[in-house]
């Protein structure tokens, strides 16, 4: 056999959404992009900010010797210390360049950690609904993705987090605000999360890592925040990027952040760095550090996001399918209807709606039955198009 089984058996349960992009590209080409709805793909829509692309200009024009050559493995320190400045601003607490590690993109930085801290059946805990992604991250490192059922409206459940915890839990990982629910995780279920993760190490004496993962941190509604992590729990790592706040995800470009407070942090940055290394990424691109390093801190308005999800409610309404109304990101997890034979199977919800031209996501590609996902980083006309064909697809469902 040309190809490993476990890649095989991967693949045949890959990306849901990557299947429904690429469904779109066909559909688009035989019936044109503007009938076509496609809300498969959380690809930003706006452009990055002129600061980035002036910065952009410079550094390829620029003819200084060594501009794309190698550095340390933990990234340039002045990306590193632009990074550190970022950090420390969102956590509250000061975190020193040494304590970041530049990587590609927060895909890159989640499996540098996995790898750096997973043994061979060590477990991460994580939130349902939750990127589908996530499970191979884990099995690439030899461990198991374990999910833990959120509340209603998906905020965290401490109980299923708590029943789900056994020695074998190496980290609980959040992803706040959360794709797909668009929910923000509160400062006080934060806290509580951290309080019964110190109650297990002292029961088991193997303390969890809390990882989050924060590439949509930036794009919050109506004054909402996210709670720093640092603050509450010693041994936690946040993982981040530059693909959804600067529009930048073909570029691969984030950092990963360690609690200064940590008392193996010495030794957990040199085997992130090493697991970096030997991943094959070697180091984040050269280009877009120096980039980053001038530009993260750039203005960007996200208010067309807003609109954007208000406008999709406003549709849905229409077609009477309920959602769960996101705090952030750019994302409506929705409830599938139930059908005229009482079906409420989103992956058959989710060819019904492309036979109407419309590209949807099922919510077994997040963990979660009965519901599905549309990204509404899309065009507003694309959105406001869509209202025949969602009404349609729901009377004939």
């Amino acid at each position: 056999m040309s190809v490993a089984p476990q890649i095989l058996k991967a693949m045949e349960n890959s990306s849901a959404i990557r299947k429904a992009f690429e469904a779109g590209i066909k559909l688009k080409k035989e019936f044109g992009n503007d009938n076509v709805y496609d809300f498969s793909l959380g690809n930003p829509d706006l452009e990055p900010p002129i600061e980035v692309k002036n910065v952009i200009k410079k550094i390829a024009a620029s003819d200084e010797i060594g501009t794309h050559g190698y550095m340390p493995n933990a990234g340039y320190n002045f990306a590193r210390a632009a990074m550190s400045k970022k950090v420390s601003e969102e956590q509250g607490v000061f975190v020193e360049e040494k304590n970041i590690i530049m990587s590609c993109g927060a895909a890159g930085g989640l499996n540098a950690v996995f790898k750096a801290i997973l043994s061979q059946g060590d477990e991460i805990i994580v939130p349902s609904p939750f990127f589908a992604e996530y499970i191979h991250y884990c099995t690439n490192h030899g461990g198991k993705l374990i999910p833990a059922a959120t509340n209603e409206d998906f905020s965290l459940n401490i109980d299923t987090i708590k029943n789900a915890l056994s020695s074998k839990t190496a980290a609980v990982l959040i992803n706040s605000p959360n794709n797909p629910t668009g929910k923000i995780y509160s400062k006080e279920d934060i806290q509580l999360l951290a309080n019964t993760l110190e109650e297990h190490t002292k029961k088991t004496g193997r303390k969890p890592y809390i990882i989050a993962d924060e590439p949509y941190r930036a794009i919050v509604y109506e004054n909402k925040t996210v709670a720093p992590l640092f603050p509450v729990y010693d041994a936690s790592i946040v993982v981040s990027s530059f693909a959804k706040n600067l529009s930048l995800p073909g570029e691969r470009i984030g950092y990963i952040a360690v609690n200064p407070v940590f008392k193996e942090i010495d030794e957990l940055c040199a085997a992130i760095i090493f697991a970096n290394r030997i991943l094959g990424y070697v180091n984040a691109p050269a280009f877009f550090q120096r980039v980053i390093a001038e530009t993260w801190n750039a203005p960007v308005d996200f208010s067309s996001y807003l609109l954007r999800r208000n406008a999709l409610t406003k549709v849905l309404d229409k077609a009477n399918i309920h959602y769960a109304e996101p705090e952030g990101a750019f994302y409506l997890f929705c409830k599938v209807p139930k059908g005229k034979n009482g079906s409420t199977d989103e992956n058959d919800f989710c060819n019904q709606l492309e036979k109407y031209r419309i590209l949807a996501v099922p919510g077994t590609g997040f963990g979660k039955k009965g519901w599905f996902r549309l990204a509404y980083c899309v065009s507003e006309k694309t959105i406001t198009n869509s209202t025949d064909a969602f009404i349609a697809a729901v009377k004939a469902w």
